[in-house]
């Protein structure tokens, strides 16, 4: 599997879970804006 084909799976899964948060959370437009700057932070703290 090349990096470009990893890369746009992980950028898929990152996408999902975004929009998966940003529903569970009933998240209005300012603060959906704000997590999509903070929630990769966060995750990527979590998955290093």
């Amino acid at each position: 599997m090349s990096k470009a084909q990893t890369g746009g799976q992980v950028g898929s899964v990152w996408f999902i879970g975004w929009l998966f948060t940003l529903g569970f959370a009933k998240l209005g437009f300012g603060k959906a804006l704000l997590g999509l700057i903070v929630w990769p932070y966060y995750l990527g703290v979590a998955l290093r």
